[in-house]
């Protein structure tokens, strides 16, 4: 991964989690740990070897409220206003329609609701070379966008209180660039503003003016 989004997520007990791209179910079982028994975490992979492998963890764990659905981030098997958070590890960024995966945490997260994603970005352009390997991609750095494209695809989707939470630059070595790059294109990209970074960024759904909340006095 290129972060913990669940140190950034603000999971409160009770909260219903969603987590994307859930894997083995590393980052659910530390939401649990967050959101307690009386709350409901969800993780969501495509891999069915994956979701076998998160269940049989989360069995060994003894965990009732932690559940694995096997689907696509940008086609949520989830019902609209389900989730209090939702979080990510490293995945939006291999998704090709990222605005599509957007409108789905959109669509998924309960007005008020707000998501942290922990991903990779780009400053400047990536040399094609490295854009177009598959290395590169499994890395999670060829599926990466510009940040700005990124964080626009956020507003873009209504979210409010959009929030870089942290921000690193990723170091390629010089030894994995020369695989990829001609020692005159190597110095270019060292010295140019071309930069890969990992990022945790924090968003909200705003909440509907017809939406009664807690201690309004409306419900």
């Amino acid at each position: 991964g290129c972060g913990l989004p669940t140190q950034f997520a603000q999971i409160k007990k009770g909260d219903v989690v969603i987590d994307l791209g859930s894997g083995a179910g590393n980052d659910c079982f530390i939401a649990r740990a967050e959101t307690g028994e009386s709350g409901k975490v969800i993780g969501i992979d495509f891999t069915d070897a994956m979701i076998q492998k998160a269940r049989a963890n989360a069995e060994k764990l003894g965990f009732n409220n932690v559940e694995f659905r096997s689907g696509d981030i940008d086609q949520m098997p989830v019902t609209a206003n389900t989730a209090d958070v939702i979080v990510s590890n490293c995945v939006l960024n291999l998704v090709p329609n990222k605005d599509k995966v957007f409108q789905e945490i959109f669509r998924v997260l309960k007005p008020g609701g707000h998501f942290s994603i922990s991903d990779v970005v780009l400053v400047g352009d990536l040399p094609d070379a490295l854009r177009n390997d598959a290395e590169m991609y499994a890395g999670c750095v060829a599926g990466a966008i510009q940040k700005e494209d990124y964080l626009a695809l956020i507003e873009k989707n209504g979210f409010k209180n959009i929030t870089l939470q942290k921000e690193k630059a990723i170091i390629i070595p010089d030894d994995i660039l020369a695989n990829y790059l001609s020692p005159e294109d190597l110095n270019k990209f060292k010295s140019g503003i071309t930069g890969i970074f990992s990022i945790s960024v924090f968003a909200q759904k705003p909440v509907a003016e017809t939406s009664c909340t807690p201690g309004s006095g409306c419900c």
